[in-house]
């Protein structure tokens, strides 16, 4: 069984809940998870960076904090904040929506839960490639395709 809760507790942006909700599911299918219990907040700037600032000792916001509460290997409680403002100034950057911009937050904050990281350029390649497969199926091409990042 998978549960998945959405709290929104900001007021920046329209959440797609069904189309985050979708997104969270489809990276724990494909990590053959298949007993989950994840929260997924959306919060505002100030919000997320007092977590990053209490949990991780980084002063500043962020697009993503993504905590394991506890994993096996078909088994995953986690939670997933993401910030709605970074996303709407992100986005202006990216030349895509808010609402993609957080679809994205959302996928890399699963992906890290289920084990992929991002700390090695190999890691980050991997977690590229993943994000991408997920983007792709909401009609999505990622921004760093178009970059030389």
């Amino acid at each position: 069984m998978i549960t998945i809760e959405i709290a929104n507790q900001q007021d920046v942006l329209e959440v797609d809940e069904e189309r985050l909700l979708a997104a969270a599911r489809g990276v724990l299918t494909d990590a053959a998870i298949d007993e989950a219990l994840i929260s997924l907040a959306i919060v505002d700037d100030p919000t997320i960076h007092d977590l990053n600032r209490r949990y991780l000792e980084h002063d500043y916001a962020t697009d993503v904090l993504s905590f394991v509460l506890e994993r096996t290997e078909t088994r995953l409680e986690g939670e997933v904040i993401v910030s709605s403002e970074t996303a709407v100034s992100q986005s202006r950057l990216w030349g895509w929506s808010a609402e993609d911009e957080m679809l994205l937050y959302v996928i890399h904050g699963m992906l890290h839960l289920v084990g992929i990281g991002d700390a090695t350029s190999e890691e980050r390649e991997e977690m590229r490639r993943r994000e991408g497969e997920c983007l792709a199926r909401f009609g999505l091409v990622p921004h760093w395709e178009d970059s030389d990042e």
